[in-house]
């Protein structure tokens, strides 16, 4: 079959090497990929925004399958689109990818539904949300309603902070339209965990958990970014709280969008806190995140294009869905100034026996070298037969890759050692 992938990062690659394996697949493109998935799939520069360039596309190559990635053409409803011309998806249809689209409708869904997350208020009038946080406890975080590439959500640590942040949001647009409107919710704390889940709206099956890595510096100090590495599994996401979650949050989030009529289908993400009163959803995303899926993916044993295909049938339970006991690590590397301003254009060699690399932000240059063309450059995946091992192996492989103004951080997984020392 003739596969596509609408993408061009490190989860798209992840997700790419994945389904090649897949003895139904015979092509791969990428729309757009990048220099880094070009042996891996037929890059074809086509904007993963552009949908009636990508619908075309698909037509014109007589495209089987389409697999849609980014938040952006899933909240956009290219999914719709494609379905309309008969090209089966996997990713939600746009009245299901609002769960992310719209943090607002993602909150009152929760409330609605009983579904445990902060207490918040939503606001589009900017002197209603400052005259709210003078009766805020600090800290307190100021979400923009719709998609913000990540960087939308600020915790603020005084009063000040956050009516700067509603300032910035609804008065200076520095979030353009998805800051119109702002969430202000309490703050939480505990450990986080990330869980990916297959579900067709009628199975949900989640997937190993993770743990995100999202400040630019070792001790999680410095800006927050895209993510600098992951770890699977999550220590902290141990079998009580994961059959908590998937009685008190997995399946009712589920049928909570089956009865609001935007049936789910695709990979749902539940961002989670651990707190002291169990469980509660941080974040909805509507696809996989990155880097979580560099990181869980390579602990699928099972075929990723056949699970893919059952959920876009409604077929989920039917699929085999298997994963190793064992763990994984990934470790990002970087260009020096990311995530605030870097340069490009710098040549990437990665040694012959490094094989798990997920190219994020690189191009090929005319001379076929592969140069660096972007703040999260790549991730290097190892396995292990636990955490400690997995995460020894990947800094092993991480230092035989070489490009000029690199950086990484040094303690990945350390959290995660820390919390398996607690135990």
């Amino acid at each position: 079959m003739k596969v596509m992938v609408v993408g061009g990062g490190g989860r798209e690659h992840a997700i790419i090497k994945k389904i090649k394996k897949s003895p139904k697949v015979s092509r791969i493109y990428a729309l757009p990929g990048n220099g880094g998935m070009a042996a891996d799939a037929e890059c074809v520069d086509i904007g993963a925004k552009d949908l009636p360039a990508i619908v075309e596309f698909a037509k014109e190559n007589a495209v089987d399958f389409a697999v849609v990635a980014p938040d952006d053409p899933l909240v956009l409803g290219l999914v719709d689109l494609l379905e309309a011309e008969g090209i089966p998806c996997f990713g939600p249809e746009k009245k299901a990818a609002i769960i992310e689209g719209s943090k607002a409708f993602s909150k009152d869904l929760m409330k609605k539904y009983h579904i445990p997350t902060a207490a918040y208020e939503t606001f589009t009038d900017i002197e209603s949300a400052l005259n709210y946080l003078e009766t805020c406890k600090i800290p307190v975080v100021v979400k923009a309603d719709g998609l913000a590439l990540g960087k939308g959500v600020i915790i603020a640590e005084t009063l000040e902070d956050a009516k700067k942040a509603v300032h910035d949001m609804m008065e200076d647009k520095v979030f353009g339209e998805s800051g119109s409107k702002v969430v202000i919710e309490e703050f939480l704390t505990g450990p986080e965990v990330s869980v990916l889940s297959f579900t067709d709206g009628k199975t949900l099956i989640p997937m190993v958990s993770s743990m995100d890595h999202k400040r630019a510096l070792d001790g999680d100090k410095g800006l927050n970014t895209g993510g600098m590495g992951t770890i699977a599994p999550n220590p902290y996401y141990t079998a009580d709280v994961a059959e908590q979650c998937m009685k008190e949050i997995f399946l009712p989030t589920m049928d909570a969008m089956n009865k609001e009529g935007r049936t789910f289908k695709g990979c749902l993400y539940f961002g989670l806190m651990i707190t002291e009163d169990g469980p509660k959803v941080i974040e909805y995303n509507c696809r996989f995140g990155d880097p979580e899926t560099q990181v869980v993916l390579p602990l699928l044993d099972s075929d990723l294009f056949e699970i893919m295909e059952h959920v876009a049938a409604g077929t989920l339970n039917q699929a085999e869905v298997n994963f190793a006991c064992d763990a994984a690590c990934c470790v990002v590397m970087a260009s020096e100034g990311y995530p605030v301003k870097y340069e490009k254009g710098f040549e990437i060699i990665i040694d012959d026996d490094v094989e798990d690399v997920y190219v994020a932000g690189a191009k090929l240059s005319d001379d076929g070298k592969l140069l660096t063309n972007g703040g999260r450059v790549l991730g290097v995946t190892e396995r292990g037969a636990d955490i400690a091992e997995a995460i020894k192996k990947a800094y092993k492989s991480i230092a035989k890759v070489h490009f000029d103004n690199a950086f990484y951080r040094n303690d990945i997984g350390q959290r995660a050692l820390t919390a398996l020392e607690e135990k």
